[in-house]
Parts: C-alpha cells; structure tokens; sequence
C-alpha cells in the first residue's frame, strides 16, 4: 500500500441545534475577542443572532465582519485581518458559505502569524501559527469546514489558492438547522458541488490519494444521491438536510486530502470571470469533463454510479454503467431546476477562448485529472457546455 498522509479538523461536533451553543464550544479554545467573520445576508436574515447571543452569554466578546461577498477578494480578506487587528482578537469563528469559512481561515492565519498573504499562496507554504478557529457552515457544499484550503480572487478574475493543514479549523461545527431556510436552486448548486468534490477526490490522481479518501467519497455520495432531490423539493426535511451536511463534510474531508481536478480547474474562469456561483459552476461542466475523463476513468465512474444510483448496480457492464452515470449527472441540474448551458447563464461564445486560457493557469488542480488535459481539451469541453 502507498504511503499517505491525512489531515482533517481537530474536532468534529455534528448536532441540530449546535449553532446556537457556539459560545459553550468556543470556551474550549479559550474566552477572548472574536472576529466572527460572516455575510450580510446572514445578518439580515438573523441566522447570526443566536450565536452572537450564545457567545456574549459565556463571556466572549464578538466583533462580527459581514462583509464577505462570494468569491471573497484578496481586497476582502485585508479588510478581515485589519478589523481583527484593529480589535486585537484572540479567536475566529466563521460562520455561512464556503467564502465565510476562507475568509476566517485566512483572517486566522495572518492574524496568529504575522505572515504576508503574498508569501502564503500555493501549497504548504503559509508558516502560521493562527488564531484559534472554529468553522460552522450554513450550506451543505463546499466541505470548507473540513478542508485545508482557501480560495481568494485576486485582480478581479484570477483564483488563488492558500493549501495548507494550517488552515484546518480547531473545531468543525455541523448544524443541520442552520441549512433550513436554503432556497431550492442554492440547495441543488452546492449539492451537487459536494458530488464533484467526492467523486474527484475518487479518482484523483495525486500521489496522496488513498483508501480513506475513497471510503470518505463514497459515503458522501451515497448520502448526497440519496437526500440531494429531498432536500431541494422538501426543504424542511432536517434528516434530509442532516444527511446533506454531513455528505458534504465526508466529501470535503476526501477531497482535502485527496485533491479535486479537472472540474473544479474549468469552473473558476466561470466564477472568477461572471461570478457564476460556485456550485452551478461545477455542474455546468461536470458531465462534459467527465465524458473527457472517461477513457481513463471508465471503471472508477461505474464503481461510483451505484452510490449515487443504487438501481444502476443492475448494469453489470462498467462501459455501460459509466456512461449511464454520466447522462444521469448531466440530467440532473436540469431535474432541479438549475440552468444547464452556459449560454443560460450570460457566457458567450466569444469568451470560451480566454476561460480556456485561464483555466490551464490551474496547474495545481490539473495535475490531479485523470486524463491529461491541454487548452485544446478545455475549449473543446467549454463548446459542448455552452
């Protein structure tokens, strides 16, 4: 067996209705100042409320930044840091999406070290040490809770990576009740993100891929396909949106250290260029790189269809299986009411050329494909998407 290594949050606390205790779980990193880095939205709507409440009552003082936008800019994250600086913080909780919880990671890291973001780009380079950190997701998606990695854009398109175990919170708190409210299309787009991140990671061609990683994938997916279209259509089913959000936690601990690929590499120029959301753009290219990646990957989509979709174990050949997969994927956005081209969404033909370009500066995911895949391959993928 290869050698691997693998990394995850330090505790895990998974219960409806943990969210409003958040300042009994902070106290176990110490009582202090803490940013408490969220959005807007999340404010307006109240979500924050009862955390903010719980952490005043045990004896920590918040200093809430709402600013995170999706897809949070470089110009974001400094304004984080110099609100924690400013405020002299001993702690970070970040509480919404995925762009909350890198917001916090970061904030943490260049808070607790001192360090230029500049140097910390890339994998494994940030020093650290960071802050205390505790991450609480409001979406069943991204996996952010439970991965080592933060996504910045920076100049206004390029996305920046910062990968490091640094990042990985102190405590991960999962709280199905904080789904609840979810519209329908943010369900199904970062539904079927944490699908993405499984079945990469899956068939993930890292050197650190590894059978935790693969048992982690597979779980997550059969609780995804499982509880993905329950979720979306009933939305206040809480074991449908418990079962969601513990899919997407398993999906982002395979993922995390079993790294995503092909994807995710030719979603960003959409997200980082018409600021698509993050989800809808994974699943506007997912069954158009997947039938790219299926002369190589043939065997591990047919091994992975039956999780998704337990009746396809009735199709014995794994040619046939995979290509069942993947038509059913292709279908499925559709099926849950989000747009399934990218002409429905503002992208025109004319742009597929530079997304092609950009999407090959993610060398860092690239590597991962299990197909090679050259700027040709991308425009090719990106026309058969639009």
């Amino acid at each position: 067996m290869d050698p691997f290594v693998f990394h995850t949050a330090g505790q895990i606390i998974f219960r409806a209705g943990a969210g409003s205790d958040i300042g009994s779980i902070a106290r176990t990193t110490g009582r202090g100042r803490i940013l408490f880095v969220t959005d807007s939205g999340l404010r307006a709507l109240g979500l924050c409320d009862a955390p903010l409440a719980s952490l005043q009552a045990t004896g920590s003082e918040a200093m809430v930044f709402d600013q995170v936008e999706a897809d949070p800019s470089l110009d974001t994250i400094l304004k984080a840091v110099a609100a924690g600086r400013q405020g002299e913080v001993t702690g970070v909780i970040g509480f919404g999406g995925g762009s909350s919880l890198d917001v916090a990671k970061v904030a943490a890291l260049l808070l607790g070290s001192g360090e230029d973001i500049a140097d910390a780009w890339g994998v494994g380079n940030a020093k650290g040490p960071r802050l205390p950190l505790i991450l609480v997701p409001t979406t069943a998606g991204t996996g952010s809770e439970v991965t080592p990695v933060a996504i910045v854009t920076v100049g206004g398109v390029e996305k920046r990576g910062i990968s490091s175990p640094i990042l990985l919170p102190d405590i991960a708190v999962l709280d199905p009740n904080l789904t609840l409210g979810l519209p329908p299309q943010i369900t199904a787009a970062t539904g079927i993100d944490a699908m993405v991140h499984a079945i990469e990671a899956y068939t993930s061609k890292s050197p650190n891929n590894n059978p935790m990683s693969k048992m982690l994938a597979r779980q997550a997916l059969r609780l995804l396909g499982a509880n993905l279209e329950e979720a979306v259509f009933n939305g206040s089913n809480l074991p449908a949106r418990g079962a969601m959000l513990l899919g997407s936690m398993l999906a982002g601990q395979a993922f995390a250290n079993s790294p995503v690929a092909a994807v995710h590499a030719l979603a960003y120029p959409i997200g980082g260029r018409f600021h698509i959301p993050h989800g809808l753009s994974n699943a506007l290219v997912l069954p158009h790189v997947l039938r790219f990646n299926a002369a190589e990957a043939a065997s591990a989509y047919a091994e992975l269809a039956v999780d998704v979709f337990p009746d396809f174990a009735s199709i014995p050949e794994p040619q046939a299986r995979c290509s069942a997969f993947i038509e059913q994927l292709a279908d499925l956005p559709r099926r849950l009411g989000l747009p399934v081209r990218l002409r429905d969404v503002g992208i025109g033909v004319e742009h597929l050329a530079q997304m092609a370009s950009d999407a090959m500066m993610q060398t860092r995911l690239l590597v991962n494909n299990p197909r090679e895949l050259a700027e040709a391959d991308a425009a090719a993928i990106y026309r058969a998407a639009w």
